[in-house]
């Protein structure tokens, strides 16, 4: 995979929960996904997951127009047959978005040296929210129903290496900007207004491409549009 390299940046608008299905006993019931520097992260598959979903709604709007079939080849091309998260079926591989790496760098030395411990870091970079449920009658607290779950501060910018096996066709770069143009969300709990997020699409060099890529997503639109 070395005919093309870009990058996803996002960053938090409000706090957000990258779950990992469990919690810490006595700590928190839902924790966060993490790596052994507590640095948390978003798993790559997930994120491919979301851009996947974003596609298909895009894919679906351009069918009341006439127009998803221009856009389905490069659809496969960047994701796969529908259904599949495999990298075999598509030239896009999507990595995990952790921290910007000069920041994980120097975590990582720090850490090394025994300067940082993994608690402190995932302290610094997280919040632990606790909640109830709440009964519609009383509007009293239900008893036994108070949990508690670790959320990343929002503010935390992340970054995924997006890796093409192939060098990707104009078609295929414009379509991947127009989804991470409506890709807006991720983690649970986002109907209760965590996970919100602004992304972009970065160049190998790490400069922004995603408004003239978008660009040229938005004029073969209008171009096909009667």
């Amino acid at each position: 995979m070395s005919e093309g390299r870009y990058f996803l940046r996002f960053i938090l608008q409000s706090d957000a929960t990258f779950g990992r299905g469990d919690g810490v006993p006595g700590l928190v019931d839902d924790e966060v996904q993490h790596d052994e520097y507590g640095c948390p992260y978003l798993g790559g598959r997930t994120l491919k997951g979301l851009l996947v979903a974003e596609c298909a709604g895009i894919l679906a709007a351009l069918s009341h127009a006439g127009q998803a079939r221009t856009w389905e080849e490069p659809a496969r091309r960047l994701f796969g047959l529908p259904g599949s998260f495999s990298d075999e079926d598509s030239l896009l591989h999507v990595g995990d978005a952790r921290l910007p790496e000069d920041l994980r760098l120097a975590i990582a030395r720090d850490h090394a040296r025994g300067r940082l411990k993994r608690e402190e870091v995932l302290d610094s970079l997280t919040a632990i929210r606790r909640q109830t449920a709440m009964d519609p009658r009383t509007g009293a607290a239900r008893e036994h129903t108070l949990r508690s779950g670790r959320v990343i501060l929002r503010g935390t910018i992340f970054e995924s290496a997006l890796t093409f096996r192939e060098k990707p066709a104009e078609k295929d770069l414009a379509l991947l900007a127009a989804c991470i143009k409506a890709f807006r969300r991720a983690g649970t709990g986002c109907q209760r207004g965590l996970g919100r997020l602004q992304a972009e699409l970065l160049d190998s060099a790490k400069r922004a491409v995603t408004d003239h890529y978008f660009r040229l997503f938005r004029q073969e639109v209008r171009k096909c549009t009667p």
